[in-house]
């Protein structure tokens, strides 16, 4: 039987989906989408890594019960952006080409969503972006995710904005209302699946508390990093109450800095980059979270964790309105004094810690899969 004739409400099947993931964040954020739609009798996904950070990804995946079907394999040690872009750009080509796909799905603002979108574009495929319309107004900041974004932006047919706010964004640039739907964030729909549930956790040691910190991008390369480093000792020597548990990204421009600065402190755990599974557990236990993480600064709030977020400007700044996160940049003097503050004020800490998430109620994957449905059958007529 050729299934492609057979009709399911109007639609044929089926569909092909290729979804594309990369780094953990896409992976968080990716995992509710793939399931919602693999639950679906109108279409088949395809799952597609870059290979990149391979072993983070596929553990991250492994937690939602997904496997890789394509691994692009385009992951080489301190690779440059218009290295992997070239090869995005050349080893997906021929993915597009003899796979017949309807529609690709990326999410977020990598180098390789980019890449990716700008290859479907050459070969016709439709585009769905998911959390679509995040900006911050400045083309090199955070650099390079906001030309990323707005790039895979100019060629997307379907934008899952995760808010008002990024819908309004899409809208502003030009883009056609009916290809622009606020779903919510997909990160929340990750989250609540996980956070249901209890995991062992080795942190923090009886009577202290847990500050949670993570900073791995490229804008916090060289400077700000060594300034962020020196806040973590300063606060560290302060609060001898205070645990610290940093997973380390294995980039060398991160790991050698952390651990020169902080490797000898004794309550600084610098451990490895940590599956998703076990950085949920560290936010429910942490007091507070020190990030640079643009997921984390959608997470750790909907949890009741302030966050102090370790950048100069964020394309999140919901959290920020809502009192819940708070921009510090790379400032030391700036860090040392917020995160006192949090630490050592009941009621400061708790004007923050109020749980409250503008970034969605954990059902945007079922929105997406229905969006892509519908998409899909006004394509045929």
């Amino acid at each position: 039987m050729n299934i492609t004739r057979v009709i399911y409400r109007g639609l044929s099947l089926e569909k092909q989906i290729l979804c594309l993931v990369g780094t953990r964040p896409e992976c968080i954020k990716m995992a509710p989408v793939i399931n919602a739609l693999r639950e679906q009798p109108w279409c088949r996904v395809t799952v597609l890594s870059t290979g990149q950070h391979r072993e983070m990804t596929r553990s991250v995946l492994a937690a939602f019960g997904i496997g890789v079907d394509i691994d692009l394999d385009v992951m080489e040690p301190n690779q440059t952006l218009a290295g992997l872009t070239a090869r995005v750009l050349v080893k997906l080509d021929p993915v597009l080409e003899q796979g017949a796909f309807d529609l690709l799905l990326v999410q977020g603002d990598t180098t390789s969503v980019m890449a990716a979108a700008l290859s479907a574009f050459y070969r016709r495929v439709p585009i769905g972006h998911v959390e679509a319309g995040l900006r911050t107004g400045d083309i090199r900041r955070p650099f390079p995710e906001e030309l990323n974004r707005v790039t895979a932006g100019l060629v997307t047919n379907l934008h899952f904005a995760p808010t008002a706010a990024a819908r309004d964004h899409l809208l502003c640039e030009g883009k056609d209302p009916a290809s622009v739907h606020v779903t919510g964030n997909t990160v929340i729909d990750a989250l609540l699946e996980i956070s249901r549930q209890d995991f062992p956790c080795a942190y923090p040691a009886e009577g202290r508390r847990l500050v949670l910190v993570t900073a791995h991008r490229r804008e916090n390369f060289g400077a700000p990093l060594v300034a962020i480093c020196d806040a973590i000792r300063r606060l560290h020597d302060a609060h001898e109450d205070i645990e610290f548990v940093y997973p380390v990204h294995p980039n060398p421009n991160i790991r050698g800095p952390v651990h020169e600065r902080l490797g000898e402190l004794s309550r600084v755990n610098l451990v490895p980059p940590a599956d998703y599974v076990d950085l949920v557990t560290l936010m429910k236990r942490a007091t507070l979270v020190l990030t640079d993480s643009g997921g984390i600064q959608e997470e750790a709030p909907a949890l009741g964790k302030p966050v102090l977020v370790l950048r100069e400007e964020t394309e999140r700044p919901e959290a920020v309105a809502a009192g819940v996160a708070r921009l510090v940049g790379a400032d030391a003097e700036c860090i040392v004094e917020e995160a006192g503050r949090l630490l050592d004020d009941e009621a400061a800490y708790r004007d923050m810690a109020r749980g409250i998430s503008p970034y969605g109620d954990g059902l945007a994957a079922g929105r997406i899969a229905d969006l892509c449905q519908k998409f899909l059958k006004s394509d045929e007529n």
